[in-house]
């Protein structure tokens, strides 16, 4: 699915000569965000792995695991793109950064 969604985009893409071809779930994903501001995660630590689970995602949870805070980083930034059907290769259009501080084991991310 991933790899004929990227298909499909470029594609689209190349024929509007990259002129205003933006992903329809970038688009939703960056309205989410302006409509009801940063996903917040909390931490968990079990058996040697770090757990994200979002407390205020409005469509659900987004759960995920890290070996470390990088690796966490990680895949919080890709299991938010997976939450709007975007495929991890959309990371660097999609601008999610990590807006918050490690404060008692909590982080915001949220649009560049």
């Amino acid at each position: 699915m991933a790899f004929l969604k990227i298909i499909t985009d470029q594609l689209a893409k190349a024929l509007l000569d990259g002129k205003g071809f933006v992903p329809r779930e970038l688009v939703d994903m960056n309205q989410y965000f302006r409509r009801n501001g940063a996903i917040n995660f909390e931490f968990k630590k079990e058996g040697g792995l770090i757990i994200g689970i979002s407390t205020d995602f409005r469509y659900g949870s987004i759960v995920t695991t890290g070996k470390n805070a990088e690796e966490l980083d990680k895949n919080i930034k890709d299991a938010i793109l997976t939450a709007f059907d975007l495929p991890s290769s959309y990371i660097k259009e999609a601008g999610i950064i990590n807006v918050g501080k490690d404060v008692a084991e909590k982080k915001s991310y949220a649009l560049a």
